[in-house]
């Protein structure tokens, strides 16, 4: 099936411009999960330029499609890095104390009493 191409840039724009809308109308709480989930996404984009890269047959198509691989390979692993660090954000500063230390305190309390 040839996509010829006035087809593939309808496709591109309307990809662009949904995607525009979904997340300009995205809360900031939602920020996060959000950029998880695109991850999965940016790994889709590292398959289909995959996928173009070895479909190549001149050099000018090897080129853009080795720089695709590149670029959605390095928006993926910086996509990763990003949620991990906003993530530890929300994690507490103060270590969490041993159940076993209070469960002991506990019973000591309860023998003085």
């Amino acid at each position: 099936m040839a996509v010829n191409d006035f087809t593939g840039l309808y496709i591109f724009m309307l990809a662009a411009f949904a995607g525009w809308v979904i997340i300009g109308n995205v809360p900031a709480i939602l920020h996060t999960p959000l950029m998880s989930g695109s991850n999965f996404v940016h790994g889709i984009v590292v398959v289909g330029a995959l996928f173009a890269l070895l479909n190549a047959t001149t050099v000018l198509e090897q080129a853009i499609g080795f720089a695709a691989v590149l670029l959605g390979a390095g928006n993926a692993a910086g996509g990763y890095a990003v949620t991990v660090r906003m993530l530890a954000m929300f994690k507490s500063s103060e270590p969490k104390p041993h159940p076993k230390k209070h469960a002991r305190a506990r019973s000591h309390r309860a023998q003085k009493a």
